[in-house]
């Protein structure tokens, strides 16, 4: 029976190092650059604060950490996350075991790793890869110390929510959680005091938040607020067609993330555990219902983004993972060939060409799509780099109407300068807060204007003369993609940009 058991950690193990190792390749693929978002957290990096406008430091002191000992390199972003699916893999195998069996750890572990937002979470370095992984060790944490009354596990609670925190905002979602469980198995008067020792602790995790807000008159929670809808946004008269659409989509995008070649499995498994509920379903269940249903409302009146419960899932698996292995032949099978499809597919897609079955025009095609704001990034840093020293330019600045664009080219333009974000009328972005192009009006300094959205700057900026001017075409696998304005301009001697009111 040890020796049973003992393989399943083998099991485990091996498959989550190999799925790691994937990841690795995929990131190497030299066709393949940082997701815009990504490149915005390492220029955060490069800018180090108590806080960002819109999200914590964590995500940004990762790779200030990461790229301080492997350099400016794709890999050395992506790490993080990897660490963190590994992470999150591992918290979640040790809590499927310390419930059940290491049969049902493994299952567990294999579940989440099935799941779409793990291998989001777990190859883009997000601020989701963290959150995730310290919100299912807080969890499993807090959850020892309530089952065995032990007061270092609330601690060690703590001190995962006090970086989850720093991770995502979200995070506070174990407050709550934690205070319905323990008033609904009735052990509230007992736990009070430790819980209360989690919350001290805890609460360390809002010091950079306000550190930062106290600094930058409260930015954040305005921006938070227009999250919600309710500051910083025109009101829109409420429009029930629209609210049911878009509450359908966010319910249909849940389901996506959980993996649809599961959902026979998923109905079984919540219908079964209905049937006979105990503490350990509650508790692994809850989490994620209160933040389906609070982004599921926040959805009938705004924009709520499928990523945002998903952080709360992995407690779904091992409730899946019990029900799977107390049944028949059949739905093993069905489940085992779920969790098997879920995982091939997102592994051809990531790996390189191996095989050639991407090797058709069409197969290429549509990959373009699917990984569009990955592409091209490099390819018109080198243009421009090639553009800068061929016209024998060594005093410029790199500009973009989007800080998407502005913080890929930081990260793959030669020395990684400092680029800036001309506003022409998006909401408030972290830009917003550092120094902008007006520090160069008046001296003899070459602007290079880089945009995929405009021809021309729309007289936000005036420039004393125009040195050279194209449109780049970048492709992937020689199939072309749409053009970008490359401009370079001498002497900046006005600048005027929209002032952003929206949060």
């Amino acid at each position: 029976m040890v020796l049973n058991q003992k393989k399943y950690s083998l099991y485990f193990y091996l498959l989550t190092l190999g799925l790691s190792l994937a990841k690795i390749l995929f990131t190497l693929r030299p066709e393949i650059n940082l997701f815009t978002e990504e490149a915005q957290y390492w220029l955060w990096s490069q800018n180090l604060a108590w806080h960002y406008y819109s999200k914590p430091a964590l995500v940004a002191v990762l790779n200030f950490i990461s790229t301080a000992v492997m350099g400016n390199t794709e890999l050395a972003i992506r790490i993080n996350a990897i660490l963190c699916g590994i992470g999150i893999a591992w918290v979640t195998f040790i809590f499927g075991t310390y419930l059940y069996s290491k049969k049902v750890g493994f299952w567990s572990a294999l579940a989440i790793q099935a799941m779409p937002f793990w291998w989001l979470a777990s190859t883009f370095h997000m601020t989701d890869s963290s959150l995730s992984f310290f919100w299912i060790l807080s969890i499993y944490l807090s959850y020892r110390g309530i089952n065995e009354e032990n007061r270092v596990c609330w601690i060690y609670a703590g001190i995962a929510t006090v970086l989850g925190l720093t991770a995502k905002y979200v995070m506070v979602l174990i407050f709550p959680v934690l205070i319905i469980y323990l008033l609904f198995i009735r052990k509230w008067k007992t736990q009070r005091a430790n819980f209360l020792v989690f919350v001290m602790i805890s609460a360390l995790g809002f010091l950079p938040i306000v550190i930062w807000n106290w600094q930058n008159n409260f930015e954040t929670f305005l921006h938070l607020l227009a999250l919600t809808g309710t500051e910083g946004t025109s009101s829109k008269p409420f429009s029930l067609t629209a609210a049911s659409k878009s509450l359908l989509e966010f319910v249909k995008g849940q389901l996506a993330i959980v993996s649809l070649f599961l959902l026979p499995s998923w109905l079984l498994t919540f219908k079964f555990n209905f049937k006979n509920i105990s503490t350990p379903f509650i508790f692994l269940v809850l989490p994620g219902m209160m933040a389906f249903l609070i982004f599921a409302s926040l959805s009938i009146f705004k924009e709520a983004m499928v990523n945002w419960p998903t952080f709360s899932y992995a407690g779904l698996a091992i409730v899946f993972a019990r029900w799977m292995t107390l049944q028949g032949k059949f739905w093993k099978i069905v489940s085992h060939g779920g969790i098997y499809i879920s995982i091939a597919l997102p592994l051809i897609f990531i790996l390189p060409d191996y095989t050639g079955i991407k090797s058709s025009k069409t197969v290429k095609k549509r990959e373009q799509r699917i990984i569009k704001r990955l592409l091209g990034h490099e390819q018109l840093a080198k243009r421009i780099d090639h553009l800068t020293d061929s016209l024998g330019i060594d005093n410029a600045f790199v500009f973009s109407d989007s800080y998407h664009t502005a913080s890929a080219l930081s990260f793959y333009l030669k020395g990684n300068p400092q680029t800036y974000v001309l506003n022409m009328g998006s909401r408030k972005n972290q830009f917003n807060f550092w120094n902008g192009i007006e520090q160069f009006l008046g001296r003899e300094n070459t602007g290079i204007f880089v945009s995929w959205n405009y021809d021309s700057m729309e007289d936000k900026v005036s420039f004393q003369s125009l040195i050279h001017e194209e449109s780049f075409i970048t492709k992937f696998h020689n199939i072309p993609r749409r053009a970008v304005k490359i401009q370079y301009w001498s002497n900046l001697i006005e600048y005027k940009p929209t002032l952003p009111t929206s949060y």
